[in-house]
């Protein structure tokens, strides 16, 4: 069951939205400002959902400090301000999505189930499975798989692939890439994260892994 965190601090609406939610069978934890928010963030929700006109401690503050404490978690920002502007700020701060109000609430849990299928594994009998279409990373085997087919991977580049699927659409610097697969006390050249995509991208040729000059690499969605 995924665990989501709203942060809406009109009543009405926070309760309307948490009924829609949970009826997708979601645990919500709904509040109606940032700090409480942010006090139970140890539970470490699956997915947060955040308003930007919050009383106290508002939507980029709480954003700032989520991303601080884990850095993959998805949110998805809602604001009835300048779209334009709240978007692309809550864009380039790590949000995964954003909302415009008034919207129906419907939309909401349609583009929660988006992001919480793009992050996460779906459970497939038991075992989780992420679709890379066509391919599917199993991680109980750590296999990559086209149809019955096992894709002949090293151990590195299946934490590549890996990351990749766990963060598809983000973009992932090298520096990120390094510390996910080769640790934080890893001391060499960051041209071998260039060697590990190409090597990759060989072996699994139906990725999109984009490059992003001067950075790093992105996994776009199918």
């Amino acid at each position: 069951m995924y665990r989501i965190f709203l942060v809406e601090d009109e009543p009405d609406l926070n309760r309307i939205l948490t009924t829609y939610l949970e009826k997708e069978g979601w645990q919500v934890h709904s509040f109606l400002d940032g700090e409480s928010a942010l006090a139970a963030a140890g539970e470490q929700p699956h997915l947060w959902i955040l308003d930007i006109m919050l009383p106290g401690m508002d939507g980029y503050q709480l954003l700032r400090q989520i991303k601080a404490r884990d850095q993959h978690v998805p949110v998805i920002y809602i604001s009835a301000r300048d779209a334009d502007i709240d978007r692309i700020v809550g864009l380039e701060m790590g949000s995964d999505d954003y909302l415009a109000k008034p919207f129906l609430p419907r939309e909401l849990v349609v583009r929660a189930q988006r992001v919480l299928e793009r992050v996460y594994a779906r459970e497939v009998a038991g075992v989780a499975l992420i679709p890379l279409s066509p391919y599917v990373l199993d991680e109980a085997r750590r296999e990559v798989r086209l149809g019955d087919e096992v894709m002949d991977l090293t151990s590195k580049e299946y934490d590549l692939a890996l990351f990749f699927a766990r963060h598809r659409g983000m973009a992932l610097s090298r520096e990120q890439i390094i510390s996910h697969v080769w640790g934080e006390d890893y001391v060499g050249s960051d041209r071998s994260v260039d060697d590990l995509v190409r090597r990759l991208r060989k072996k699994l040729p139906e990725l999109r892994i984009e490059t992003i000059y001067g950075f790093g690499y992105r996994m776009t969605v199918r």
